[in-house]
């Protein structure tokens, strides 16, 4: 299915989630995932013979490890656009971000998995693809990126991001990079590119002087990437 297939394509009214911290899916993004508890092989399964489509969230506490952790309200929602099971019963699957949405329900269900209804309008401009996002200042982005990512020995094509065009560059940098839970949560909820890409510079910024400094970052969480 083509991007603009996809996008022509209604949203959801109810939505499964799969909470899982330290992980973002954005519009036009692809997330690979290594599906194997019961409850998300269901949901899994339970997408494909629907619209495929799934929300990730964040739990508000990394370290919640209830049954039911309470969420950000805030989610990005991808449809599965690769699917396969492997011999031991896992299911690997890639998610390419449609839109994000707010909770405006959690639903009292019986499946295993929980379920949303879907709030999608706050973010009608996701379906828009955009490749350029003009205002950004892409060079002093790199620039700190490169020093950062050989900080984390996080191997990077940069022949290959040196030809990206700025948009999907910035939406799979605020994607790969290993910042904790609420660094991601604030990447997801900016209101456009070019303010992404203001934080996810800020963040990497930071990174470095806490690294120069020897110090660690205040966050709360664990900087867990799936």
């Amino acid at each position: 299915m083509s991007d603009t297939q996809s996008a022509d394509l209604p949203l959801p009214a109810l939505l499964p989630i799969f909470p899982l911290s330290g992980v973002l899916l954005l519009p036009d993004g692809k997330l690979p995932l290594n599906i194997f508890e019961p409850r998300y092989l269901d949901m899994v399964r339970d997408a494909m013979a629907g619209d495929r489509m799934i929300g990730m969230v964040q739990p508000v506490r990394a370290d919640d490890s209830s049954a039911a952790p309470k969420v950000y309200q805030i989610g990005g929602a991808g449809r599965i656009t690769t699917f396969k099971e492997t011999d031991d019963d896992r299911l690997l699957i890639t998610l390419t971000g449609v839109s994000r949405f707010a909770i405006a329900e959690e639903l009292d269900t019986t499946t295993r998995y929980r379920q949303v209804v879907a709030d999608w309008q706050p973010f009608d401009g996701d379906r828009q693809h955009q490749a350029d996002a003009p205002g950004v200042d892409r060079a002093r982005l790199l620039m700190a990126l490169r020093a950062y990512l050989e900080l984390e020995q996080i191997p990077a094509e940069w022949d290959a991001i040196a030809k990206a065009a700025t948009g999907p560059l910035i939406t799979s940098l605020a994607m790969i990079c290993p910042f904790g839970a609420s660094e991601k949560q604030a990447l997801l909820e900016a209101p456009d590119l070019l303010e992404r890409s203001r934080i996810l510079t800020a963040l990497v910024e930071m990174a470095l002087l806490q690294r120069a400094g020897g110090g660690q970052g205040d966050d709360d969480d664990d900087h867990q990437v799936h």
